[in-house]
C-alpha cells in the first residue's frame, strides 16, 4: 500500500477503512478480518462508534503485527478538556488493546454556536493530545470536522500543529475552502463519507465516468480523492465491496474527468455542519 507522508514524517496509508455505524460484534470482527486479508492496513474508528473493543479483538485474532497497522481513533465531545481527554485516550487504547495509536483526533470542534469559551475548550483538549504525542503514546495528531475558523484558533495556541483534518468530502461536496486552508498549513485532509453515504453511487455523471474505465462509481470516488492528495476512508462490511473499494487506489482518472467531478454540484451532504450539529 502506498503512503502519504505527514508533516512530522510519519507514513500513513493512502486509503483507510471507515468503521462508523459498525457496532455488531460479529460483523465488526468479520469486517476487520476480511479487510486485513484484502490488504487494508489503515483502520479508522472513534470512541463514540462503540466498536473499539471489537476492533481490538479482531486485530489480535488476525495475527497481523501491530507495527504493520495504522490505527486512528478520536476523542468525543463529552470528554473534551485536558484531564478528560487523557482519561478518554487511556480507555481507547485499553479497548483497542494496543500500547499506542498512530493517529488521534479531536472528533468535532467545540464551536462558537455552542459555548462562548469554545476556543479554550479546544485548546485544553489539544494540549492533552500534544502531551500524549510528546510521551510517544501517539505517532501523529490531528482534528476532525474543523472549519477554517476553528483551525485559526487552534493554530494560534498549538505548540504542535495538527497533521490531519478529517472532513466530509465527496463529489458534490468538496469543502474546497477547508481543503485549501489545510494545504497551506501542511495538514493532510482525510475524507469521511468519500462515497457520499451512498448518495453519489447512482449519479449519472459518475456512472458514465466509471463505465469509461470499466470501474465502479466507488472506485472513481476513491481515485478522485487520491489524485487530489486526499485520503479516502470508505466503509463497507461486504467483502466484495471492501475489495472493490481498495482497488480504486490503482485507478488513474484523466484530468478532464477530474475536472468534471470537481464541477459537480449535487447539493448533497450529510447536513452535519460543525457549527450546527445538535450533538
Amino acid at each position: 500500500m502506498e503512503n502519504y507522508i505527514l508533516s512530522n514524517g510519519v507514513a500513513i496509508p493512502k486509503i483507510g477503512l471507515g468503521t462508523w455505524h459498525n457496532t455488531d460484534e460479529d460483523t465488526v470482527e468479520d469486517t476487520i478480518l476480511n479487510a486485513l486479508k484484502i490488504g487494508y492496513t489503515h483502520i479508522d474508528t472513534a470512541a463514540v462508534y462503540g466498536n473499539e473493543k471489537y476492533i481490538g479483538d479482531a486485530i489480535i485474532k488476525s495475527g497481523v503485527p501491530r507495527e504493520n497497522l495504522f490505527i486512528t481513533s478520536k476523542v468525543w465531545k463529552t470528554e473534551y478538556g485536558y484531564q478528560n481527554t487523557l482519561r478518554a485516550f487511556e480507555k481507547t487504547i485499553s479497548d483497542l488493546q494496543v500500547d499506542y495509536l498512530d493517529l488521534y483526533l479531536i472528533h468535532w470542534p467545540c464551536s462558537p454556536s455552542k459555548r462562548e469559551d469554545w476556543a479554550e475548550i479546544n485548546a485544553e483538549t489539544w494540549h492533552a493530545i500534544e502531551d500524549l504525542y510528546k510521551a510517544q503514546k501517539i505517532k501523529s495528531i490531528g482534528v476532525s470536522n474543523f472549519w477554517n475558523h476553528h483551525l485559526d484558533a487552534l493554530l494560534n495556541i498549538a505548540n504542535i500543529p495538527p497533521m490531519v483534518n478529517q472532513i466530509e468530502h465527496h463529489p458534490g461536496y468538496r469543502q474546497q475552502e477547508v481543503v485549501e486552508y489545510c494545504r497551506q498549513n501542511n495538514i493532510l485532509v482525510e475524507a469521511w463519507s468519500p462515497l457520499g453515504r451512498g448518495m453519489v453511487l447512482h449519479d449519472p455523471t459518475l456512472t458514465k465516468i466509471a463505465q469509461k474505465y470499466n470501474a465502479t462509481v466507488a472506485q472513481v470516488c476513491v481515485a478522485w480523492c487520491i489524485q487530489d492528495g486526499i485520503l479516502p476512508l470508505p466503509k463497507s462490511t461486504q467483502s466484495d465491496r471492501l475489495k472493490s473499494n481498495i482497488e480504486g487506489v490503482s485507478l488513474t482518472l484523466a484530468q478532464e474527468d477530474i475536472d468534471t467531478i470537481n464541477d459537480m454540484n449535487l447539493g448533497s451532504s450529510s447536513g452535519s455542519y460543525p457549527d450546527a450539529v445538535a450533538f
